[in-house]
């Protein structure tokens, strides 16, 4: 077999097809690969029109039609699935080439794969791939790690094959070391747990309290997506509300089971946040809430519990509510970023990543799940000042939220009143509230804590830790 291929795909399932495709589409000869070779086959077969690709059968053929220094995309199943593809190619490998793993792994894997490799001079490349299957094949937002070396090579062509913001920038940039990339992508599904979950709350809000229906508030989506909340989540809220199931002739939201499911990131999100000490309350709650979700048993047990009895809006009412909700939204949708980032800049604190918040913000303009119009602006404020301490403390963010402060307080009056549950727009409001408040009850709990197990506290008068004698004559010691 020729060493003709510039890039190598393997595991041809729909995102690593589409994938291969859009290398293909660009002008590059991408080698396919899949352990079921008829699925390798049918690729070329169906798609063979659209560019140039070299089937291979084994892994030694893979590898063979590779131009060095060699690009593999290895795009299946995260944990062992991914090791197994690593442990059966990295022998075929020879110093300098790169293992680009695009699947949703674990930071701490793509660590220890990382520096594993790079024992054996393999570069390993662990990319964040945010978009789905249509991002994959039409230009993704890409959040590749690894080595500096290995992005001089490969990011040329990840460049051209992701999407493109409004201004003609690519959506990637080289983000970090060793598990940088697979951070910042986890990071980014937790923004978009708690992205979906506002939205949802948005949604219930303006049909169990404002009245109105799937349709009608599919309209309001839309006119929302004509200013500052413009993004794709509100774009396809509205398509998926105004969709009407054939069946039935029932509104499509009527007739799927309330019951959300997760694929892991949004739980590590908020697993590796309390590791690092990070508040991300709102996505905490966004994940906490499709786990609720799914308890069905336990939602049944509880239909007969009381609630409060308060009849919908009236029409000039209901117009009024679905604009403070459209304040609340976004004042917790910038509250949900604020968490994000903040989860970032700690990661890379901790891990020496020196990864630029800015450019992340730029690269989720185009391509990813959670692009919205407002991204541009938190460039812009990460760009002003890279050591921002949060987008709260941007002016622009800070009086927007002050100006949506109100009706957002409102809103919550409102949701529960009449029963809603809204614990992304109500965690978000809390974590605003703590954030400018001048004392918080952490005082207390350290006076509870050095209570029961002499636990020490500090005292805002003067240096150095303390203990009382509660068990004794209560007097103050020196820890």
């Amino acid at each position: 077999m020729s060493t003709t291929a510039q890039i190598g795909v393997t595991g041809l399932a729909v995102m690593g097809r589409n994938l291969a495709r859009n290398f293909a589409r660009n002008g590059y000869t991408v080698a396919v690969h899949n352990r079921t070779a008829s699925r390798t086959r049918d690729l070329v077969e169906e798609f063979g029109h659209e560019g140039d690709f070299v089937p291979a059968e084994t892994a030694k053929d893979f590898v063979a039609a590779l131009e060095r220094p060699r690009r593999l995309v290895i795009m299946v199943k995260a944990g062992a699935p991914t090791d197994a593809v690593i442990e059966e190619f990295a022998p075929l490998l020879e110093p300098g080439d790169m293992i680009i793993d695009g699947g949703n792994a674990h930071f701490a894997d793509t660590r220890r794969r990382e520096r594993e490799l790079r024992e054996q001079d393999i570069h390993f490349v662990g990319t964040g791939i945010s978009g789905g299957e249509e991002g994959a094949l039409h230009g993704p937002s890409i959040m590749p790690g690894g080595s500096p070396e290995s992005y001089d090579s490969l990011g040329p062509m990840l460049e051209k094959i992701s999407a493109k913001a409004a201004d003609g920038a690519p959506c990637v940039t080289h983000v970090g070391p060793d598990g940088a990339g697979h951070f910042v992508k986890m990071v980014h599904n937790g923004i978009e747990y708690a992205d979906m979950q506002l939205i949802g709350e948005a949604y219930q809000l303006l049909r169990d309290v404002a009245g109105y229906t799937p349709a009608q508030i599919a309209d309001i989506f839309r006119t929302w997506n004509t200013g500052r909340l413009d993004s794709y989540l509100i774009e396809i809220t509205a398509e998926v509300l105004s969709h009407v199931d054939a069946a039935t002739g029932k509104p499509f939201v009527d007739v799927v089971q309330d019951q959300a499911e997760q694929k892991g990131t949004g739980r590590w999100t908020v697993q590796i946040a309390l590791d690092l000490g990070v508040p991300v309350s709102g996505i905490a709650e966004a994940v906490f809430a499709r786990s609720l979700s799914g308890h069905q048993e336990l939602r049944e047990a509880s239909r007969g519990l009381a609630g409060p009895k308060a009849a919908p809006l009236g029409e000039s009412e209901a117009a009024a509510f679905a604009d403070r909700v459209e304040q609340a939204l976004y004042a917790s949708k910038i509250v949900s970023y604020t968490q994000g980032f903040h989860e970032i800049a700690a990661g890379s604190d901790e891990y020496d990543w020196n990864i630029d918040l800015g450019k992340i913000a730029s690269i989720w303009r185009g391509g990813c799940i959670i692009r919205a119009a407002f991204l541009d602006r938190i460039r812009e404020a990460y760009d002003a000042r890279a050591d921002l301490p949060s987008l709260l403390s941007d002016d622009t963010f800070a009086q927007e939220i002050a100006a949506a402060q109100d009706d957002w307080r409102e809103v919550l009056i409102a949701a529960t009143r009449q029963g809603v549950p809204t614990p992304g727009f109500a965690a978000a409001l809390a974590y605003y509230d703590a954030l400018r408040a001048e004392r918080l009850p952490a005082a207390l709990t350290q006076g509870q804590r050095d209570f029961f197990g002499a636990h020490t506290y500090r005292r805002t008068d003067r240096e150095g830790s303390f203990h009382t004698l509660w068990g004794g004559d209560r007097s103050e010691v020196t820890a």
